[in-house]
């Protein structure tokens, strides 16, 4: 569809966010993402049942680990998008993006860049 969102986000696909683990989301943020976004099907649409409604607990856990390390959880997130709406996927990229922005580079991020990096995950 040829949608314009920010280039500092690298999508990761998988079949199902389902698929997205706790150590996924860390990971990324040990490795110096500015911020990571799971972006999953719709609640009650999931292909597989309820494999969105397990990324979304386990996005909450990852938060909630964040927040008692000292390391602000609104670097993570989940966002629910129809894998037929793009535009929503570029707004959200766009949110996600002016979100990061706000809370500058990450503490765990080695060199600190000036451009912020998000991981989408879904």
């Amino acid at each position: 569809m040829r949608l314009n969102y920010p280039p500092n986000v690298r999508i990761v696909a998988v079949p199902c966010t389902g698929r997205v683990d706790m150590i996924h989301l860390l990971r990324a943020i040990e490795q110096g993402a500015d911020g990571v976004y799971v972006a999953g099907c719709m609640e009650g649409e999931c292909h597989f049942v309820s494999g969105n409604l397990k990324a979304r607990r386990r996005v909450e856990a990852v938060k909630k680990l964040l927040r008692e390390i000292g390391i602000e959880p609104e670097r993570v997130e989940m966002f629910n998008v129809s894998a037929s709406d793009g535009p929503r996927f570029a707004a959200v990229a766009r949110e996600m993006t002016e979100r990061v922005r706000g809370l500058g580079p990450s503490p765990l991020a080695k060199d600190h860049p000036l451009d912020l990096h998000l991981q989408a995950v879904g």
